[in-house]
């Protein structure tokens, strides 16, 4: 615990399923104490999303390691009276509820700030704690949608697809941990007090739109879906062979010449109207048209081993069992394994970003249901015979 850059930092984690807990789950993984608050009974739905194991789902695993679990019914007084006695003692709150609903409980920032002034609130939500959309459910496939990038994903003229990945809640849970981590620094390195971070999913997105708004502000330019290239940069795309595709990035100007000599295309590649990107982009259908004849004759390995000879970017297009077999992710040891309360060995993502002082690291495996309770109300003063009332009662478990 010592190397563990967020040692003796508490959070208390209010959220449920991904934003907000992948938050906590991030600040987790570098030393920081999360106790999770569930409700009695099923707890978070996670843990019935998607591939169970014995009635668990092995995303939790992943996504709750390293936490504790306590089990506190919040839409009882009681429930709250306990959230605030932890909260006297949190560093941090988290919590990706629609707007309003811990003012409803009396938990709202104003009254939590009074009891604890250095707690610092993130806020996770679709569209954030303002504005004409606050009060609306926001899941990421809309924040997704609001943000631009489902109408750029999928091909021309076809219905725009999402990736298969929830990218705005865990998107906006990174953004949410950054703030935590700014807002910390501000508290403790500059004699601040606590704050509020608002995350929205949807701007979390739009927060990575690159040129998206510029260029229409600039252009009136609408950027329209493009299937796998990469629209105005190229050569960028996906390419058939033999037997499936392969990714070329060949858009640096160097690049571009040694990808057309090694394909056999020194026309191209020696062209002087194709030497910088803005040249390419105008004829990219010609360029992509004579990659695509190269690589359509090969496979993927042999189109990878000349690129690695040429040195330009490329690379196969991973699936799952790719990654869980692949020497470059074990090399990195960037896939680690658990072992789950049920026994089982569970692969998921290792600790991310690398520090070289200071790595995080899996201390713990994710909790049961309510693992925690008993450990964690005792140490926050109550005794025996209240927590025995306040389970009698259904207030925790």
């Amino acid at each position: 615990m010592a190397g563990q850059i967020l040692a003796g930092i508490r959070v208390l984690e209010l959220g449920q399923l991904i934003a907000g807990p992948f938050a906590a789950k991030t600040l987790a993984d570098f030393g920081a104490q999360v106790v999770k608050i569930e409700p009695p009974g099923q707890g978070d739905p996670l843990r019935k999303w998607r591939l169970l194991h014995e009635g668990t789902s092995v995303w939790w695993e992943a996504q709750s390691r390293n936490k504790q679990s306590v089990c506190v019914d919040l839409r009882q007084p009681e429930g709250q009276d306990i959230v605030r006695l932890l909260a006297r003692e949190a560093d941090v709150l988290i919590e990706n509820f629609r707007p309003g609903t811990l003012e409803k409980w009396g938990l709202s920032w104003d009254a939590l700030h009074a009891l604890n002034p250095r707690l610092i609130m993130l806020r996770v939500s679709g569209y954030g704690q303002t504005g004409p959309k606050a009060r609306e459910p926001g899941f990421a496939a809309i924040g997704e949608a609001m943000a631009g990038l489902r109408y750029l994903n999928g091909e021309p003229g076809r219905a725009p697809v999402r990736a298969g990945l929830s990218l705005g809640d865990t998107i906006a849970g990174l953004h949410g941990a950054l703030g935590v981590l700014l807002a910390l620094y501000q508290r403790d390195a500059r004699g601040g007090q606590g704050q509020v971070i608002d995350a929205a999913l949807y701007e979390s997105l739009f927060n990575l739109s690159e040129s998206l708004l510029p260029e229409y502000s600039v252009f009136g330019a609408v950027r329209e879906p493009a299937g796998a290239a990469l629209p105005g940069i190229a050569p960028s795309n996906a390419y058939p062979c033999r037997d499936g595709y392969v990714l070329i990035a060949g858009n640096g100007d160097a690049i571009y010449v040694r990808l057309m000599a090694r394909i056999g295309r020194d026309d191209l590649g020696r062209d002087p109207d194709l030497a910088h990107n803005d040249g390419r982009a105008r004829r990219v259908a010609e360029i992509d048209g004579a990659i695509g004849d190269w690589t359509r004759a090969r496979s993927i390995d042999e189109v990878l081993a000349a690129m690695r000879e040429a040195d330009v970017p490329s690379g196969r297009i991973y699936s799952v069992a790719d990654i869980a077999s692949d020497p470059h992710y074990r090399a990195r040891e960037a896939i680690t394994t658990v072992q789950a309360a049920s026994g089982i060995a569970v692969d998921m993502p290792a600790v991310f970003p690398h520090l070289s002082d200071n790595p995080g690291a899996v201390r713990e495996r994710a909790p049961t249901l309510g693992e925690h309770t008993d450990a964690v109300l005792a140490s926050a003063g109550l005794s025996q015979e209240q927590r025995d009332a306040l389970r009698a009662r259904g207030v925790i478990a």
